[in-house]
């Protein structure tokens, strides 16, 4: 004679006709959800809850340039319509049963408000051979702050400022305006890597030149060396403290003082070194030119470097253009003079295209000189 053992439901106390270790439930149905498995299917699925939900989400995002606040920080999302986030952060905010297997979801947002969505979202699956369905409703409640960020530029804040200066003259308008167009290009850069700390505070232009302030010290060392790897020149640093942080460790203030060199491109300048004057094109390193009387290439003694003994005569675009009157021979032109009007005999470079019926010409106290087409310079 032989017993059938029988499982009974530790709930209700009736038999389970099936034994519960014949089901197949999901490989990490164990632990405290152990009980649950050895219930009976009405009592199981008294106690069942498909979805587990939160009353309400809310997302921190910032009023003034988009971003949303994830775990300890802010993230940069390019958002404007925080519909996607809201899909988003209650995708990650729902649980659904372990014992549930073939789920699938979809939600259907629906903007309440400008600050909120109520997320209606419908879940199905297969729990113990059974298909099940829930329905439950999320309202997400978009909360509009300040990021770190924009919260610093509007307090001003800066940890750096670059200074720049060139030496025995003012910076030109375009080393201006290029120095403000490679610190916005360092920080676009460093932005799109991550670094949410990286902007420019204040450009400010003045009588000797332009301050760049910056929002960290490594964004000023990168200008500075990107600045003078492309004008030329040099630059020094110092430090000022200006407070201690919360660990009561020292914060400096970095200032970057960046100085170009004497002469820049499209400069024209006479060494008087009897050869005649030199158009000025590069002062990266030794100084680079090409002379107005023949053409050649010029290049400044290395012990003179980027700043050799020279007269400043004017720049390429005080150039006029005036008449090409005649060819002479290969070392000679005649052009008008463009103040008396006069046929002047000069020296013929070799980038003077003798075709011509115009060249453009400098006037200075170095004589009239035949420069290079802007486009060519």
């Amino acid at each position: 004679m032989t017993t059938e053992a029988r499982e009974f439901c530790p709930n209700c106390g009736d038999p389970i006709e099936n034994d519960p270790a014949e089901r197949t439930p999901l490989p990490d149905a164990v632990g405290k959800r152990g009980r649950e498995q050895k219930l009976c299917d009405s009592c199981y699925f008294d106690r069942f809850d498909l979805v587990d939900a939160p009353e309400r989400i809310e997302v921190r995002v910032c009023s003034q340039c988009g971003a949303v606040h994830r775990g300890n920080r802010w993230v940069d999302v390019d958002a404007r319509d925080y519909t996607d986030i809201a899909i988003e952060e209650v995708s990650e905010a729902l649980g659904v049963h372990l014992d549930a297997h073939d789920v699938s979801w979809q939600v259907d947002p629906e903007q309440v408000d400008q600050n909120t969505i109520r997320m209606h979202c419908h879940f199905s699956g297969i729990v113990r051979d059974t298909f099940v369905e829930e329905d439950v409703v999320v309202p997400v409640k978009i909360s509009r702050q300040t990021c770190d960020r924009c919260g610093r530029i509007a307090g001003d804040y800066y940890a750096s400022i670059v200074q720049v200066r060139a030496a025995d003259r003012t910076p030109t308008a375009e080393e201006v305006e290029r120095a403000e167009e490679i610190a916005n290009e360092i920080v676009t850069e460093m932005e799109a890597t991550g670094d949410r700390n990286a902007f420019v505070t204040e450009v400010s232009e003045t009588d000797d030149g332009v301050n760049l302030k910056v929002s960290t010290n490594k964004i000023g060392m990168k200008i500075s060396q990107k600045i003078v790897e492309e004008f030329g020149g040099s630059f020094s640093d110092s430090e000022t403290l200006v407070t201690e942080d919360e660990d009561g460790e020292e914060v400096y203030r970095v200032t970057y003082a960046i100085r170009l060199p004497p002469y820049s491109p499209g400069e024209i300048i006479d060494p008087e070194d009897g050869d005649g004057p030199v158009l000025v094109r590069s002062v990266r390193g030794n100084l680079k030119g090409t002379r107005l009387t023949t053409g050649e290439d010029y290049e400044a003694r290395f012990e003179e470097g980027d700043a050799p003994e020279a007269r400043r005569l004017g720049r390429i675009d005080d150039a006029e253009e005036t008449t090409l009157v005649a060819v002479e021979d290969e070392r000679a032109v005649q052009v008008l003079d463009p103040e008396t009007y006069r046929t002047k005999t000069i020296a013929r470079p070799d980038f003077v295209d003798t075709d011509a019926e115009t060249v453009p010409v400098l006037k200075s106290r170095a004589g009239l000189h035949v420069v290079p087409e802007r486009d060519e310079a």
